[in-house]
């Protein structure tokens, strides 16, 4: 997927025609509303592998919707060890951190060669102004990741490593589907190491995870190269530990 989804040419697809209107901000505007958010859209050269959109302390200019590629956000320690916040697909909105304060407070690096659409935030605030669907579709994205954001906490609490894992695996191929690509064979764009700092895991932790998978026939792991062999199953892995809880407190 990753090393046929890049193209120079839909860096240049105006909104009207991107493939990814119903996951971005033009989804719910009319025609004419879309042209006008389309004029203030910069589609700039591709970003390269561990190349930097922006860095803490970066004043905040725009907002970033991935056209292509992957982005991960991460913070860095006083020791300089990255945690990986976050990763980002085709479709999804980046810079919202900085809001409130007018300045980025983590890293947002390519995983992989990148296209984004940068939209000025100042002239997307305007325009929000004149287009009531706009603000209700910025509020939408907004809430979308505060809510990604509680999922993740209440993962890293209470699920064992197994389902950090699996739950990390199907939330993924379900990104993948909604994209238009396979939701059971897909490559990987981040790290081990990168999902290990993600889910609170040890890169060991991952590495024996994937093995024990693929024992349990959930997967067939090649490298970055994940086929689903059983997603039933790997949910399972998922609701196993609820499902034991409820038998229990019955």
């Amino acid at each position: 997927m990753s090393d046929t989804s890049f193209s120079l040419r839909n860096i240049k697809i105006a909104c009207s025609n991107c493939s990814l209107g119903a996951l971005c901000l033009p989804y719910g505007l009319d025609g004419d509303d879309v042209d006008r958010l389309d004029e203030i859209i910069k589609r700039n050269h591709p970003y390269q592998r561990n190349e930097f959109l922006f860095s803490p302390e970066q004043s905040f200019k725009n907002l970033y919707v991935v056209k292509t590629g992957a982005v991960k956000t991460y913070v860095q320690d006083d020791e300089g060890q990255e945690r990986v916040i976050g990763f980002h697909l085709p479709g999804e909105i980046l810079g919202l951190d900085a809001i409130e304060s007018n300045k980025h407070s983590c890293f947002a690096k390519a995983l992989e060669t990148t296209a984004v659409c940068e939209m000025p935030f100042e002239r997307l605030e305007d325009l929000s102004k004149d287009l009531p669907s706009l603000q209700h579709q910025m509020l939408r994205l907004m809430s979308r990741e505060v809510s990604n954001e509680s999922q993740m906490i209440a993962l890293l609490n209470h699920s064992t490593a197994e389902e950090r894992l699996a739950s990390f695996i199907v939330s993924l191929a379900e990104r993948f589907q909604r994209r238009g690509f396979s939701s059971t064979d897909f490559f990987l764009p981040m790290s081990r190491q990168d999902i290990g700092s993600y889910l609170g895991l040890a890169l060991e932790t991952v590495s024996r995870l994937f093995t024990r998978f693929q024992e349990l026939n959930l997967l067939k792991v090649e490298r970055k190269h994940i086929e689903i062999l059983d997603m039933d199953g790997l949910k399972g892995v998922i609701s196993h530990k609820t499902e034991c809880q409820s038998v229990k407190a019955s």
